[in-house]
């Protein structure tokens, strides 16, 4: 049986939402092992810049090792 654990991250991007979730599973996957799933939670546009930033919320899970 295992069991895992899902966390919220969100991923920028000047270019799309589409990069902007790769980032984020990318740069999440440098620090949590065993990624599974990445869903997205929430999409927005941050306005405040010269620029559109895209941005995407998504709930990552990866498997749970106790302590």
């Amino acid at each position: 049986m295992s069991v895992y654990k899902v966390v919220e991250i969100i991923g920028t991007s000047s270019t799309g939402w589409q990069d902007a979730a790769v980032n984020a599973v990318k740069t999440a996957g440098s620090t949590l092992r065993d990624l599974r799933v990445a869903e997205v939670v929430q999409q927005d546009l941050d306005l405040a810049g010269d620029e559109i930033l895209f941005r995407v919320k998504l709930a990552v899970s990866f498997k749970y090792e106790g302590e």
